[in-house]
């Protein structure tokens, strides 16, 4: 069953909440963090992008960044800016998008929980991004940023949290610069704190949504501590680390869709006879179109939208890998017409985050930077958990969720 574990978090005093609380390291980079973090000492960017308190142009995988980020913790902790909490709490943090909240439940997962599968995965990590987390989870000694998890809704811990978000004032709440709202509060009351415990003990597994570099980094080094540590009780804060946990029915999967700059030497008509061999095509015309259902794809090519269904029997719906729509993208078109085989490495594919809108598509191929865009229906939520709990791996690039974490809100210290 899966760990849920109260912690003495770091925090930012309320007034300063909302200039603490800064973007994901990863959605940004160096020259995008300076920008952001210009004008405000209190950034969490300063610790987790600390290469912008150095040399333009620095690596950021240099030992003097990792140092960096020790250094302006500590500052930070000085200063006042991040400050533990006395008891052990667990927290709610909210994210309203659109007019629609989601409710996380944050306290720590366990370590153990990651090496036994209970935590489980859906998507390959790389050995060169996890080693840059674990030296900065090392060298810091703290989860300076919560993943994003998932787990199958609790009706006791729904009503729970719907409570105590009613009648207590949120400790944060705040608009951040790109229109989402954030509302965090603070569960200390040890009854609640222990009853949410053992609601969540009831919980078989729990599913890494954003955040799989993160996650492998905190449980590795977690991990490291434990062999190394002759006196290892189980107790020790290493053995735990930070993690925003969603209900599955609260979470939405947008789009996630491909732009191509070859049509490996065929032309935009050949494209199309090629493609009638697999796929039921119809002409939308300059209208932007989005898919509306499992197996429409729409295609941006020399100004304008099409519709694509896959044909029968070129897809297999009792495969969990196979019935996916960017598996019958990338075999049908992106492999066996464009030539593209490898999507982590080819350079004439690029990915586009739905949140970006279908324009983007357009934009990119309008521009002449890509010959054509492909657009895809959303992987449903049902799919992540089945692929998931049948020890799959989804194809590179095929969930976005949105809104992100805001990293800053509350810090997990491994001291």
């Amino acid at each position: 069953m899966a760990i849920l574990k109260a912690f003495k978090g770091l925090r930012p005093p309320k007034n300063i909440a909302h200039l603490v609380a800064s973007r994901p390291y990863d959605v940004l980079n160096s020259k995008e963090a300076r920008i952001e973090a210009e004008g405000n000492e209190y950034s969490l960017l300063h610790i987790i992008k600390p290469e912008i308190d150095l040399m333009i142009g620095i690596d950021e995988h240099d030992e003097s960044v990792y140092n960096k980020a020790k250094e302006n913790l500590g500052k930070f902790r000085e200063n006042g800016w991040l400050v533990a909490d006395q008891t052990a709490c667990l927290y709610i943090y909210a994210q309203t998008m659109n007019g629609k909240t989601q409710y996380g439940l944050v306290g720590c997962a366990g370590v153990d929980d990651y090496m036994n599968g209970i935590i489980k995965k859906h998507e390959l990590t790389r050995k060169d991004k996890e080693e840059d987390r674990m030296k900065h989870v090392r060298i810091t000694n703290a989860n300076m940023e919560p993943v994003f998890f998932t787990y199958p809704a609790v009706k006791e811990i729904d009503h729970i949290v719907e409570n105590i978000v009613k009648t207590q004032q949120a400790d944060y709440d705040f608009t951040s610069n790109d229109g989402f709202g954030h509302h965090f509060w603070v569960i200390k009351e040890q009854s609640t704190v222990d009853t949410l415990i053992a609601l969540f003990k009831k919980v078989p597994a729990t599913y890494v949504a954003d955040g799989h570099h993160r996650t492998a980094a905190a449980a590795l080094v977690g991990n490291e501590k434990k062999k190394n540590n002759p006196n290892h009780t189980g107790d020790e804060e290493y053995n735990f680390f930070l993690a925003v946990h969603f209900p599955d029915n609260q979470l939405t999967i947008i789009d996630y869709n491909r732009v191509v700059s070859s049509l490996n030497s065929l032309t935009p008509t050949q494209l199309i006879e090629k493609l009638k061999n697999v796929f039921n095509i119809e002409l939308k015309g300059t209208e932007i179109y989005k898919p509306i259902k499992l197996h429409n794809f729409s295609m941006y090519l020399e100004g304008n939208w099409y519709s694509l269904n896959a044909k029968p029997g070129t897809y297999n719906d009792a495969d969990p890998i196979g019935v996916l729509d960017v598996t019958i993208l990338s075999k049908l078109v992106l492999d066996e017409i464009l030539g593209i085989k490898d999507l982590r490495t080819d350079k004439r594919v690029d990915f586009v985050g739905g949140i970006r809108g279908l324009g983007e598509l357009k934009k990119r191929v309008d521009t002449g930077d890509m010959k054509a865009a492909f657009a895809l229906f959303p992987v449903s939520m049902k799919q992540l958990i089945t692929i998931a709990d049948t020890g799959n791996i989804m194809p590179p690039k095929t969930t976005w969720f949105e809104p992100k974490l805001r990293s800053g809100l509350v810090v997990h210290s491994l001291e």
